[in-house]
């Protein structure tokens, strides 16, 4: 069965830095491009960061975190990552990391439809 498990989130300082990792699971996901996503309280999931799956690891992010945050991905461990710098108190959300239903996809873009359940990530002022 496929499966998507975040890890690394926590309670962090303002300016401080976080790395989330998504470990994936019954499926490949070398062909698959990744993504994350954040959803504050009271607020709609939303884009933050996503990697494609080709060998030029091209990528692409939401305006409000660019400069601040790192995608990455390691195929052989079959895991995503989000590096966060300088984290802000509007960073703070339940991120989640997702996977394209479609693979090889040649656009910077996804129909993320396979979740996982997300891993807090608290930025305190």
């Amino acid at each position: 069965q496929e499966q998507l498990v975040e890890s690394g989130g926590g309670l962090v300082q303002a300016g401080g830095s976080l790395r989330l990792s998504c470990a994936a699971s019954g499926r490949t996901i070398s062909m698959y491009n990744m993504a994350w996503f954040r959803q504050a309280p009271g607020k709609e999931r939303e884009f933050v960061a996503g990697i494609s799956w080709s060998t030029f690891r091209r990528t692409w992010y939401a305006d409000s975190v660019k400069g601040r945050f790192t995608i990455s991905r390691d195929n052989t461990e079959q895991t995503v990552y989000l590096q966060m710098n300088s984290l802000k108190s509007e960073d703070t959300a339940v991120y989640y990391c997702a996977a394209d239903r479609v693979p090889n996809r040649t656009s910077l873009s996804g129909d993320f439809g396979s979740w996982g359940q997300g891993t807090q990530v608290t930025v305190s002022s």
